[in-house]
């Protein structure tokens, strides 16, 4: 198993940060190599079933996504089926007087492929999936800091 956790703060109340992070229409806008994040529904819990493609290196790697724990302007945690196997965590903290959000993403995965190979491949993965959270996490912040900052003029 592979554990990536990064967050940024973000100048938007958590509302905003929670709203779009929960569409998953913005995801491949901010996230490199997800070329396709299609909601198959909304469930009971709230949270969304989502088919996902991640192109990485070439290859095409498909599967879903499901909220298993979904609470609103706090935390969205999603079991990830598929080519791709893990857990995503997403937490949403209010900053200063609610102006900001401290956003934090945390995944953790198996590796694909054999087992013989994984050793050869953790550090060259690990480092992989640090450049997208961190990519991930530069786009999230400018896009909603733009819109919410459209919304106060």
């Amino acid at each position: 198993m592979l554990t990536v956790r990064k967050h940024t703060d973000i100048e938007a109340p958590v509302e905003a940060v929670f709203g779009y992070m929960d569409a998953p229409r913005h995801q491949p806008d901010i996230t490199p190599s997800l070329t396709k994040s299609h909601l198959v529904e909304r469930l009971p819990n709230g949270g969304s079933r989502v088919q996902y493609t991640y192109r990485i290196l070439g290859l095409s790697f498909s599967g879903e996504v499901r909220a298993t724990d979904y609470v609103a302007d706090e935390r969205i945690v999603w079991s990830m089926e598929g080519d791709l196997q893990g857990t995503i965590r997403w937490y949403f903290q209010p900053l200063r007087d609610g102006k900001h959000t401290r956003f934090t993403y945390a995944t953790t995965y198996a590796l694909p492929g054999p087992s013989i190979v994984h050793p050869l491949l953790k550090p060259l993965v690990r480092r992989y999936n640090e450049r997208e959270v961190n990519t991930l996490l530069e786009r999230l912040q400018a896009r909603v800091e733009r819109e919410h900052k459209s919304t106060l003029v």
